[in-house]
């Protein structure tokens, strides 16, 4: 099936026509026919997750902002995003924003930075989010607000020089050169790592004093929490046996609960991973991008690369693997993990299905919904293997209207305890409380994954819903977008 093949899912009239077309696709996705409002509802219930009491079953993914100040700091921009978030009406708020521990890990010279001077306006922006949900639904009460902590690892960008400045744990023979100049990589001793362990702690200890609940560790999307479940080939204390790949989330767990006892914490992490993608060179034109293939891997077999993939064909998703770093989790009794897959920077498709690209990807080689499919089916694999764990599920913004008739069915069938929506919350952050009171949704402000929310910060701009939300339709920065997207082939 080619791109100009897939059903767009706006044109599809009802839930039953939306179960027409998964059935036409050979997908086996829950949808419910009519949604539930009230405190009765099943998206209505609380959940309790260790000593966190969430009043909902919505969450709202972290999202890394590309519209703070160089030090570090929030901007208006990004004050008027964590307000929406707020407004959501989700009292599950995972992680808030990719914050980082420190400046040389920033994944661009906008993200922001937690140290002693940008820590109040830190602790500002959390109850600017806090006001706002009072404001949607009455009351803050069983709100959850983590704060997602990172280093962005190979995808370092801290200066406005726009270089990349990768800091890694392991040579990678497919994505050494592919971000950046290979001589610009540094790869991090033991001794450097424990440093950055003595950052996330401090970090963490800075965001309790600012009142958030919890702390996410993030491990996904091929930044370095990530990449350290990959970290086969490293010698020394952090690669090789899973015991030393996992020796940075453990020693970080040790160091925050001797520090900050009584913060919870979670992990936001790429299951699985692929092979990065690039556009199929057969297919493209003068016009457009082809349709995303696999790099050729021949010469990096057997794949000792990626983490939930088959080191023999890398092609495939392999969850034991996966499942052995859940049962860590267990053992430091980590109540909760958000799943996600992949990384965006080398597999967009896979890990945010969308029928447009964004201006460094491909055209999508599936129909999008056979991507959710797969992530909604993991969640639901895992959570059968690790049912004392609390998931939070992704990948349900292409499903647009539908999302919350999935949503709804997913969690009564246990697939998952909690919906996490992001980039519809750019567009559309009122979707979660109009559900929730049993309005209509408001179709002209869904999500349609045009990825312009991509596009724009890749390209040195801020971060937003430029389609639909008039504070970026209307600025100077649309111009520009659109020009980008032209010479991209996406216009």
């Amino acid at each position: 099936m080619k791109f100009g093949d897939f059903v767009k899912v706006k044109s599809l009239a009802s839930p039953a026509g939306f179960k027409e077309n998964l059935e036409r696709l050979g997908l086996a996705m829950p949808c419910d026919e009519t949604l539930e409002s009230g405190p009765e509802a099943v998206m209505s219930q609380p959940l309790q997750i260790g000593r966190l009491r969430v009043g909902n079953r919505y969450a709202v993914h972290p999202m890394e902002g590309w519209d703070g100040q160089a030090d570090g700091h929030p901007s208006e921009h990004t004050q008027r995003r964590w307000r929406h978030f707020g407004l959501s009406g989700a009292k599950m708020i995972w992680g808030g924003e990719a914050v980082a521990v420190r400046h040389d890990g920033r994944a661009n010279p906008r993200q922001l930075v937690i140290n002693e001077k940008t820590l109040p306006a830190l602790g500002a922006l959390r109850e600017t989010l806090v006001q706002a949900h009072r404001e949607a639904m009455g009351d803050d009460r069983d709100l959850v607000i983590g704060l997602q902590l990172t280093h962005s690892g190979r995808f370092c960008k801290p200066n406005d020089d726009a270089r990349m400045e990768p800091r890694v744990l392991y040579h990678h023979p497919l994505l050494d050169g592919k971000f950046g100049p290979r001589e610009n990589i540094v790869v991090m001793s033991d001794g450097d790592i424990r440093q950055l362990i003595d950052d996330f702690v401090l970090a963490a200890k800075r965001a309790a004093q600012v009142g958030f609940q919890f702390i996410d560790l993030k491990h996904c999307h091929g930044y370095l929490g990530h990449e350290f479940l990959s970290a086969k080939t490293r010698e020394g204390d952090f690669g090789g046996s899973l015991a030393n790949r996992t020796r940075f989330l453990r020693e970080l767990v040790a160091g925050i609960r001797a520090e900050v006892p009584g913060m919870e914490l979670g992990v936001r992490l790429s299951a699985v991973d692929f092979l990065p993608y690039k556009p199929d060179p057969n297919l493209s034109d003068a016009e457009s991008l082809g349709p995303g293939v696999p790099v050729d891997s021949s010469a990096a077999l057997p794949y000792r690369y990626g983490f939930g993939v088959d080191e023999q064909d890398p092609t495939q998703q392999c969850v034991d693997e996966t499942a052995e770093f859940l049962q860590v989790l267990t053992e430091l009794q980590i109540p909760m993990v958000n799943i996600t897959i992949g990384s965006p920077y080398y597999t967009p498709h896979v890990t945010r299905p969308a029928l447009y690209p964004p201006s460094d990807g491909y055209q999508p080689p599936e129909d999008p919904l056979v991507g959710v499919m797969r992530h909604l089916a993991l969640v639901r694999d895992l959570k059968a293997r690790f049912p004392h764990l609390c998931f939070v599920g992704s990948g349900y913004t292409y499903l647009q209207e539908f999302t919350p008739y999935v949503a709804q069915a997913v969690v009564r069938a246990g697939w998952t305890d909690l919906v996490g929506l992001g980039r519809m919350m750019l567009s559309y952050p009122e979707l979660i409380a109009d559900v929730l009171a049993g309005r209509p949704l408001q179709r002209k402000r869904l999500c349609r994954t045009f990825s312009d929310c991509t596009t724009a910060p890749r390209n040195g701009m801020i971060s937003g819903c430029y389609p639909l939300d008039a504070h970026y339709k209307k600025s100077p920065q649309m111009v520009r977008l659109t020009q980008v997207k032209k010479d991209a082939k996406l216009a």
